[in-house]
């Protein structure tokens, strides 16, 4: 049935000019491992995520957004790594591949700090490597404020000038008022939001609605 729905949407978009975008939408997954989260809290982040990716909804607007998508781990300072990389998502094939690499990451590190601002100065340079897309998302999952390296709104400047928009998920099981301070201090962009998850077993459903509003409804709006 989905293949259905987007060979007709894909249809829809050859009468656009110039024919099929080559890609609407650059998507970084970056996923917090820092001490504070234990094994079966990233167990959760990890299988919530991948469950997320499967929604046929999400699924269906990867595909007609032709979109690149990578996944990165991140904790302290010189704590970032790119778990899988840039991955073309041209097909349901490509997406199902993407979607078992994810969950199937292991955990890099277990007991660091949190440096939300080093990550978004490591994640800015891997858009050089796709050029072509339209947008440019960071979506940040973390419980905790930056405590360690650079401040987040020191990227602001540099943010801007790539044409990133960064959106956040905050998980509060150890810190109140952590959604707050993701739109204070690190959501960034034209539409930038910040979602909340009370704790870690609300993550998989508030991940779900977050790459909803992220991927369909602006993905819907660009085919317009």
């Amino acid at each position: 049935m989905r293949r259905l729905l987007v060979t007709a949407l894909c249809g829809l978009c050859s009468l656009i000019p110039g024919g099929l975008r080559a890609c609407d939408l650059a998507l970084v997954l970056a996923v917090d491992v820092s001490g504070s989260v234990d094994p079966k809290e990233y167990r959760l982040q990890m299988d919530g995520l991948a469950r997320a990716l499967r929604d046929p909804l999400i699924s269906e607007a990867l595909v007609q957004a032709r979109a690149e998508v990578a996944l990165v781990q991140w904790s302290g300072t010189s704590r970032q790594v790119v778990s899988v990389p840039w991955t073309s998502i041209p097909d349901f094939a490509a997406l199902d591949a993407f979607t078992q690499a994810v969950e199937d990451t292991s955990r890099k590190w277990r007991n660091y700090s949190t440096a939300i601002g080093e990550l978004l100065g490591y994640v800015l340079p891997m858009f050089d490597a796709v050029p072509s897309c339209q947008r440019r998302v960071v979506d940040v999952s973390g419980d905790g404020p930056s405590n360690e390296g650079i401040n987040p709104e020191t990227l602001r400047s540099r943010l801007t000038a790539a044409g990133v928009t960064v959106n956040a998920i905050a998980i509060e099981a150890s810190e109140e008022d952590l959604a707050a301070y993701f739109f204070e201090h690190v959501i960034h962009g034209p539409g930038a939001f910040v979602v909340y998850a009370a704790r870690f077993e609300d993550y998989p459903e508030q991940i779900r609605k977050k790459l909803l509003r992220e991927v369909v409804k602006q993905t819907a709006t660009l085919s317009r």
